[in-house]
């Protein structure tokens, strides 16, 4: 099996990394944690990614996009989970943006997504069910003439304060489901900040009747099961190539610090112990960062990836808690300090771990997988 990127793709890796290292640095996610009730939308970044065409890298070439793929999109995020960037690259470029271009009309795709590609509009997902699946939506979508009614609420939506539409799940009675594009600013849809630990702006989305129109829907309410499952394996790929980066950064820190932190008038990274501590959290990055691929490569490929992305999703989990726990441990008290960059890494893999399900979550949908499959 060739692991090896394209030279477009390795291309498109070296751009996005190098715009994440200049823009997204220790002293610039400082400004925005300085300030506890702002929206942390890194703006000028996200202007940097528009003008050098990569927030329409997976988008069509009608709309200005370069039409690639889930790959490239994937090294675009993994970029900025190595860099803790605060831009919407999961929710947007990974999920809601490609989800329009693939199952929404024409005029859902020249309304939506040439702002997406030129940076001026946010498009997030509202996929997290407080108690229960993605599947089995709590809104409820009503019949309205040509249109539809919404009513219910939604809690963790990522980019939920800065987002200009966002696709709600939806329960359709009697039994089925559909996706809708809510534009935040409609009458009946109100936001409210969610505090998160990681300081991204989370909301709780809430549609008080609101009513939208027929070209809101996206794709047929007979779509609406497989626009869901869509979204919903692109989002968790995408959180576990973001956790590859953050987990790599949390190495590249470790080793830094081992080799310049001395004790006994020697490095630390001589030490067994230490050394021992660190190569088992390299092997778990490692462990991330190929499972997350194997996937994203299956996605982009469209090959069937339900099995690889329950794979990915536990060794995010899983794996980067060991990660990013070695890192703090190998640091000592400096590890602690917020004052350093180690604690983002902390943070966000704590946040990775546990949205659209955890590594037990992720184990159980395998095995059900598993043992439904014929010996």
């Amino acid at each position: 099996m060739d692991f090896s990127f394209s030279e477009e793709q390795q291309a498109v890796g070296e751009l996005a990394t190098r715009i994440f290292t200049d823009l997204s640095t220790h002293e610039r996610l400082r400004e925005f944690e300085a300030e506890p009730e702002g929206d942390r939308f890194d703006r000028k970044l996200w202007s940097e990614l528009a003008g050098a065409g990569l927030l329409g890298i997976a988008l069509p070439d009608e709309v200005g996009g370069a039409g690639l793929g889930f790959v490239e999109t994937g090294l675009i995020v993994e970029a900025a989970g190595r860099s803790a960037a605060y831009v919407p690259v999961i929710e947007t470029l990974a999920a809601a943006a490609p989800a329009v271009a693939q199952f929404g009309s024409e005029a859902q795709i020249q309304r939506w997504l040439p702002g997406v590609v030129a940076g001026d509009t946010v498009l997030t997902t509202a996929l997290v069910e407080l108690g229960g699946t993605p599947s089995a939506p709590s809104v409820v979508a009503e019949r309205s003439g040509d249109g539809w009614v919404l009513s219910g609420a939604k809690a963790c939506v990522p980019s939920g304060m800065i987002a200009d539409a966002v696709l709600v799940t939806a329960r359709v009675e009697p039994d089925s489901v559909a996706v809708f594009i809510v534009e935040t600013s409609a009458p009946g849809v109100s936001r409210e900040r969610q505090p998160t630990n990681t300081g991204q702006p989370e909301a709780v989305l809430t549609l008080s009747a609101a009513a939208v129109g027929p070209d809101a829907l996206l794709g047929a309410v007979e779509e609406g099961t497989a626009v869901i499952e869509w979204l919903v394996e692109r989002s968790t790929a995408a959180i576990a190539l973001a956790q590859a980066g953050a987990a790599a950064a949390a190495m590249a820190l470790v080793a830094e610090y081992t080799k310049t932190r001395e004790q006994f008038g020697k490095p630390i990274a001589t030490f067994q112990a230490v050394g021992q501590r660190a190569a088992d959290a390299y092997v778990d990055t490692e462990a991330i960062r190929l499972t997350a691929w194997q996937a994203a490569w299956r996605i982009g490929e469209g090959l069937p990836a339900d099995k690889e992305v329950d794979i990915a999703k536990f060794w995010a989990a899983d794996g980067g808690q060991r990660v990013v726990h070695a890192a703090v441990h190998l640091h000592g008290g400096v590890g602690v300090d917020r004052d350093y960059p180690l604690h983002r890494y902390f943070l966000m893999t704590k946040h990775f771990e546990l949205t659209l399900g955890g590594a037990t979550d992720h184990l159980l949908s395998l095995g059900a997988t598993l043992a439904a499959e014929p010996v």
